[in-house]
């Protein structure tokens, strides 16, 4: 099967020309949004769509999203300026599933050694206790992968 340039493949087929329009259209739209709302804000926010002169936005979370609510009016007519035809800013909630880091992926520091000494300095002046004994483990186990 020969090689093809993605624009050649894009260029081609209805289906993907259609596509790619919409996805050109969209990048523009993005673009349009960080010009008109603040840096913090455009971190946590996605265009969706645009479909019946209604701009559809994604917020990381309800409080961006109410922020976008606020700040609709200014951002519209930042829009309008720029020649699209939108006449409504719709922003929906969809929450980014956070990132589960496996334990490989955990970096593991070790205690300086002077806080090792601290933490048995601070076990051996309490009274016997839970939050003592806690001391004592922690101080045993950095010492034992020092050595081991």
């Amino acid at each position: 099967m020969p090689a093809h340039k993605i624009g050649n493949l894009l260029a081609n087929s209805a289906e993907l020309k259609a596509l790619s329009r919409q996805a050109r259209r969209l990048a523009e739209l993005q673009q349009v949004l960080f010009e008109a709302a603040p840096p913090a804000l455009t971190k946590a926010t996605r265009v969706k769509n645009c479909r019946a002169g209604t701009l559809f936005l994604l917020a990381d979370n309800a409080a961006v999203a109410a922020k976008l609510r606020q700040l609709a009016p200014r951002l519209l007519h930042h829009v309008q300026k720029r020649a699209i035809e939108v006449t409504g800013i719709r922003v929906e909630v969809q929450v980014k599933s956070p990132k589960i880091r496996t334990e490989n992926e955990v970096t593991k520091r070790a205690l300086p050694t002077d806080a090792v000494k601290n933490f048995g300095d601070l076990a051996d002046a309490l009274p016997p206790s839970s939050l003592k004994s806690a001391l004592v483990r922690l101080v045993a186990r950095r010492r034992a992968t020092k050595q081991g």
